[in-house]
C-alpha cells in the first residue's frame, strides 16, 4: 500500500501542505516515509462537518447495519496482512508478535461489538405504561432508551498503535452506537494509522455506509488536537495518554461555550499488595510473575505495576532478592520513541538521588541510548520513605517499581486511603488473609476501578465485563470504562418519549418489542411484548 501522508476526510485524501513530520524508527532515530502533514483549521473544520452532516443517517441505521459494518472492519483489518505489522513494528519498536496480537485483539473486539449491538439490549429501553383513570392525576405513558449524541473526536495511544488506535474501543464503541468518528492519528505511528485507516473505509464502502463517517487527521503538536475538541461539531472526545495532556484537553472541552464530555484514560501506579498468607507460600513465584509483569511490553502499559507492598519478614526479604535477580536478567528493550525514552530514564536518575530509596535491582547489561533502550529497575524503602516521596504514588511509564517493606499491617491500609484514583489494585493473598485485611480490601474498593485476586494488572480481557477506569487521577470520569462494550455507555445520551403513539417510537419501545431487547416494563426486566 502506498502511504500518502495526508489527511483522511469521509474517506478521500486531502491537499498535501503545510508544516510536516515524519514517523521514527525508535530503534536507529531513522525518519520514515512518507512526510505526514499538519491538518489545518480547514481541514479540521471539513471533517467535522462531513461527520455532522452524515450523523442523522447514521444514527437512524439498524442494529444489523452496524453489525455488519463492525464485522466488515475486522475482515478489512486482517485483509490487510503483515503490511500493518511490519508497519506498527517500525514506529513503535513492537516485535512482531507483539503487533500481531494487537490486530487480533483489535478484530475481536470489533466482532464483540458487532454481536452487541446486533442483540441490542445496552440502549437500556424502559417503559412506564400510562393509566388515564389514575386519581388524581391520570398517569402518562413514559418510554425511554439510548441515543448516540453525535460526532467524536477520538486521540489515538502512543503504546497501542492499533488496538487502542484507529481501530480501537473508542472507534469501535461510537460507530456501534451510531456516532461518526473523527480521529487524531497519534503523531508517533502515523503510517500505521493510515494502513489501519483503510481497513474503515473499506468497510464503510462495502456496507453502504455513508463515507463521512469516518475522517482521520495529523497533527504533532497540540493545535490540532485542541481545534478538535474545540470545534462545535464535536458532541464528546476520548483520550488515551499522559495526566498532563488528557487534563489539558479536559480543561479545552471544559471551557467551550457548549462544553462537552471529555474521557480520559491517563493510566496510574496500581500497586499490588502481597500479604503474609500468599508470601509464606509462593514468594519466590509472585517474585518471577511481578517481574514478567513489570517489564511486558518494556513497561509500557497503563497497568504497569509501579509499587508493591507487604509485610517486614524474612519471606519478604526472600520476594525482594528474588524479584532482583530476576529484574537483573531482564534485556533492555526499545521504547516506543525517544521522549518517552527520556521521561523513563530521567524519573529514574531523581528517584536514585533520593536517600530514602535503595537500588535493589536492575538490568544486568547496560542499555543503549541510541537505540532508545530502557533497562528495569527495582527500588526498595519502606513506609516513611514512601510517605517522604509522594511522586512513588505516580505513574512512571516504564519498567520500574519500587518493593514497600511495612512494619504494621496497618501501614499498608494507610497508604491506601493516600492513594490518588487508580486503574487497579492487585492484592495476592489466602482467603485467611482477605479476613484479617478486610479493611484494606474496602478501602482499595473505593479507590480502583479493578480489583485483582492473584493475579497482576497487566493484560486485561477484553469482555463485557471488564472495567477499565478509575477514581481521577486515573479516568477524568470513574463511571465510564475505556475497554470493553460497557464503553459505549460514553457516547450516548437517554432520550425520554411520552405519551407518543406508536408508528412514531424507535423499534426499541415498540409494543411489540420487535427487535426482542431485554427491556425493564413496569420495573421489571422482559423480553415480552407489553
Amino acid at each position: 500500500m502506498e502511504l500518502h501522508g495526508g489527511q483522511i476526510i469521509g474517506g478521500e485524501r486531502s491537499a498535501l501542505s503545510g508544516e510536516v513530520f515524519h514517523g521514527v524508527d525508535p530503534s536507529s532515530g531513522e525518519q520514515l516515509n512518507p512526510a505526514y502533514f499538519e491538518a489545518t483549521a480547514d481541514e479540521i473544520d471539513q471533517a467535522l462537518r462531513l461527520a455532522e452532516s452524515v450523523f442523522d443517517e447514521f444514527r437512524k441505521t439498524t442494529p444489523g447495519q452496524r453489525g455488519a459494518f463492525l464485522d466488515a472492519i475486522a475482515d478489512e483489518t486482517e485483509a490487510l496482512g503483515d503490511e500493518l505489522l511490519k508497519r506498527a513494528s517500525a514506529e513503535t519498536g513492537h516485535p512482531l508478535p507483539r503487533c500481531a496480537m494487537e490486530r487480533d485483539r483489535a478484530v475481536n473486539q470489533a466482532r464483540l461489538f458487532a454481536g452487541f449491538v446486533r442483540e441490542g439490549s445496552w440502549v437500556d429501553a424502559r417503559i412506564d405504561l400510562g393509566d388515564s383513570g389514575r386519581i388524581p392525576m391520570p398517569k402518562p405513558d413514559v418510554r425511554s432508551l439510548m441515543q448516540p449524541v453525535g460526532p467524536i473526536a477520538i486521540f489515538g495511544a502512543s503504546n497501542f498503535p492499533i488496538a487502542i488506535s484507529v481501530l480501537g474501543a473508542d472507534t469501535i464503541s461510537a460507530f456501534a452506537c451510531g456516532c461518526p468518528v473523527v480521529i487524531k492519528a497519534h503523531p508517533a505511528h502515523p503510517g500505521t494509522c493510515e494502513i489501519a485507516a483503510q481497513a474503515v473505509i473499506a468497510a464503510a464502502l462495502k456496507t453502504g455506509m455513508p463515507a463521512g463517517l469516518f475522517s482521520m487527521v495529523h497533527g504533532k503538536g497540540n493545535a490540532v488536537g485542541e481545534e478538535l475538541v474545540r470545534h462545535p461539531a464535536t458532541a464528546a472526545a476520548a483520550f488515551t495518554g499522559s495526566l498532563g495532556g488528557g487534563r489539558s484537553l479536559f480543561e479545552t472541552a471544559s471551557n467551550r461555550p457548549i462544553p462537552i464530555p471529555f474521557y480520559a484514560e491517563m493510566g496510574s501506579v496500581n500497586p499490588i499488595f502481597v500479604l503474609p498468607g500468599a508470601l509464606a507460600e509462593r514468594g519466590e513465584e509472585i517474585a518471577g510473575e511481578f517481574v514478567g509483569s513489570l517489564t511486558m511490553g518494556v513497561g509500557q502499559f497503563c497497568t504497569n505495576p509501579g509499587l508493591v507492598l507487604g509485610l517486614k519478614s524474612e519471606q519478604w526479604d526472600n520476594f525482594s532478592k528474588s524479584a532482583a535477580e530476576k529484574v537483573g536478567e531482564f534485556v533492555p528493550q526499545t521504547m516506543l520513541h525517544a521522549g518517552i525514552h527520556h521521561a523513563f530514564t530521567s524519573g529514574v536518575e531523581e528517584r536514585k538521588k533520593s536517600s530514602d530509596l535503595h537500588l535493589v535491582g536492575e538490568s544486568s547489561r547496560a542499555a543503549s541510548v541510541e537505540k532508545s533502550e530502557a533497562a528495569c529497575y527495582l527500588f526498595e524503602t519502606n513506609a516513611e520513605g514512601l510517605a517522604a516521596n509522594p511522586e512513588l504514588a505516580e505513574e512512571l511509564f516504564g519498567p520500574v517499581s519500587t518493593l514497600v517493606k511495612c512494619s504494621e499491617p496497618s501501614d499498608m491500609e494507610a497508604f491506601a486511603k493516600t492513594l490518588s484514583g487508580s486503574l487497579t489494585a492487585s492484592v495476592h493473598g489466602t482467603e485467611k488473609d482477605l479476613e484479617e485485611y478486610a479493611g484494606l480490601i474496602s478501602v482499595l474498593e473505593k479507590k480502583a476501578g479493578r480489583l485483582i485476586f492473584n493475579g497482576y494488572p497487566v493484560g486485561l480481557e477484553v469482555c463485557h465485563s471488564i472495567h477499565h477506569g478509575g477514581p481521577y487521577p486515573a479516568t477524568c470520569h470513574s463511571y465510564f470504562t475505556s475497554i470493553g462494550t460497557r464503553c459505549i455507555q460514553r457516547f450516548v445520551r437517554p432520550v425520554c418519549f411520552q405519551d407518543w403513539p406508536q408508528s412514531a417510537l424507535p423499534p426499541e419501545l415498540k409494543d411489540e418489542n420487535p427487535l426482542e431487547v431485554l427491556r425493564i416494563l413496569d420495573g421489571e426486566y422482559t423480553r415480552d411484548a407489553v
